[in-house]
């Protein structure tokens, strides 16, 4: 009589015998590193093969799917400006004139005679500090609704960097047009974002008119209230809608073929707009020194 064979063992845990084995490499593995598929069932190895082999899935403007939902960059922007804020008010002593008195606030307000003086820094720094609560909780609220959706169809980095730009944007309008101005605020990022989810409504073949009655109530009440920076907001906007025409539509208007040089394109595009931002507070700065 001959004697039975040994029974087959899992390829990953040799001392477990299976009856069981992979539909697709045929190879014997048990219960715990098998999953079902379409037909049969697959080890854990032929589906790590298979997730590798599939591209990933991108966004309109090429940046890879998020995982999550949550739109951390817009929580950590919102978060920089409260914690700055918070360390105004407290070298201020005042939650509400936070201006007077702070340091920070000195240090970092946009003048443009002193960015001509060499304070560079301020052309940034403005941009996360704010007048008062009401200032810095209304253009919070306007980032947090506007940066999730922004944040999730350019991607993180490309987000970022449409805010960052923006807020260049922003400081360049105030250089050249406002030059006698103390000015502060994340409104000429936000205005960027607001030209940012205009441009992918379009793209995205949506209505529009929504965001562009939004864009246009705000330029109003820019125009008719005293102490409000409309060249800051004007600046952003420009250079928000622009770099992300660079990132959604400059790829395609130049038939670029492949997504790795269309996210080239992208990214050159809002260097572009970056550089011009700061030329134009550069040209201004020289201006006032000269």
């Amino acid at each position: 009589m001959n004697p039975q064979p040994p029974a087959p063992t899992c390829v990953r845990h040799p001392n477990r015998p299976t009856g069981l084995a992979c539909t697709r490499c045929g190879r014997p593995s048990c219960a715990e590193c098998l999953r079902p598929a379409a037909v049969g069932q697959h080890c854990v190895d032929c589906l790590r093969q298979d997730q590798r082999s599939v591209p990933p899935v991108r966004t309109v403007s090429g940046a890879p799917a998020a995982r999550s939902s949550t739109p951390a960059v817009t929580y950590a922007l919102i978060a920089i400006n409260v914690v700055i804020y918070a360390i105004t008010a407290a070298q201020a002593e005042s939650l509400m004139d936070n201006q007077r008195g702070s340091a920070l606030f000195l240090d970092w307000v946009l003048f443009a005679p002193a960015v001509a003086d060499g304070q560079w820094w301020r052309v940034l720094g403005s941009g996360f500090l704010h007048y008062g609560p009401i200032h810095l909780l209304l253009n919070m609220f306007a980032l947090y609704v506007v940066g999730r959706d922004a944040e999730l169809v350019l991607g993180r980095l490309r987000y970022l960097a449409v805010y960052l730009v923006s807020l260049l944007g922003g400081a360049a309008g105030v250089m050249l047009f406002a030059q006698n101005s103390l000015t502060a605020g994340a409104s000429g990022a936000v205005y960027g974002l607001f030209g940012a989810i205009t441009v992918i409504l379009i793209r995205l073949r949506q209505n529009p008119n929504q965001m562009l009655i939004i864009i246009g109530i705000n330029v109003f009440i820019s125009l008719s209230l005293p102490g409000i920076s409309l060249w800051g907001h004007l600046g952003g906007l420009a250079a928000g809608t622009l770099a992300t025409l660079g990132i959604l539509f400059l790829p395609g208007w130049l038939r670029v073929k492949s997504q790795e040089s269309a996210r080239l394109v992208g990214w050159v595009a809002v260097a572009v707009v970056a550089v011009a931002a700061l030329a134009a507070t550069g040209v201004s700065a020289v201006a006032l020194a000269a």
